[in-house]
């Protein structure tokens, strides 16, 4: 496991997702997907919460990043890596789940439910979450004392409240944007094909039109790569 500083962002890089999944075990800390759009935005906070903890190439940007500062590194997909650890810890450690619409989130854990059956989950609830709400789920997390904890809200919303969580119990959380979503049925990810030759990006334009202006994040994004600035 190696890292290196990418735009002022602290990039861990791994070799394979397994050496990835043994990394965090037991680990207390906050697991972030960095893509070429994390990793020009500028924000003061977000930058100080991800290199406290672990970012990791869940976008195809970061991995050319990481390459380009001489480490070999893979792209670790966030929408596939919370299954992985859900998979390898579902009779060993607790979970609870936030984030996306309740409709959205009671269908996660429905599914979840049928292809996990042993996964022990303490709770979850919306992502919609206001500051007395907040307030009661640090104190349901202090009771319940879950080992993992997922939040879907979107960058940076999700990463300040990880790291207002944590400050009261501290355990392994992982963002996970839309991943829900996906997961429900709600939104489908990319095909194969897309994901194959790393145009995941491009399969979301165009789904979404209303994309293209943080689609033209990512030609800033290579443009820097190219002249070394980054």
């Amino acid at each position: 496991m190696q890292s290196r500083i990418i735009n002022n962002k602290k990039i861990y890089a791994f070799k394979d997702k397994s050496e990835f999944l043994k990394y965090i075990d037991n680990q207390k800390k906050i697991l972030i997907a960095m893509n070429a759009e994390k990793i020009l935005k500028k924000d003061i906070q977000l930058q100080n919460i991800i290199n406290k903890n672990i970012g990791y190439p869940d976008g195809i940007g970061a991995v050319m990043a990481l390459k380009q500062k001489g480490i070999d590194a893979i792209k670790i997909p966030g929408s596939e890596l919370w299954l992985n650890i859900i998979e390898i810890y579902q009779e060993k450690k607790s979970f609870y789940l936030i984030g996306s619409t309740q409709e959205v989130i009671e269908n996660t854990i429905q599914k979840l439910k049928t292809e996990y059956p042993k996964l022990n989950i303490l709770g979850y609830r919306n992502g919609f979450i206001d500051e007395k709400e907040k307030e009661i789920l640090k104190q349901t997390l202090q009771i319940l004392n879950p080992d993992i904890i997922y939040i879907a809200q979107g960058t940076p919303r999700q990463e300040f409240l990880m790291d207002e969580l944590i400050q009261v119990h501290p355990a392994l959380y992982m963002g996970l944007g839309g991943s829900f979503d996906i997961y429900g049925g709600n939104k489908r990810r990319a095909p194969k094909v897309f994901l194959k030759l790393n145009l995941e990006w491009l399969y979301r334009l165009l789904k979404e039109p209303t994309r293209f202006a943080r689609q033209l994040i990512l030609i800033k994004f290579l443009i820097l790569l190219k002249l070394k600035k980054l």
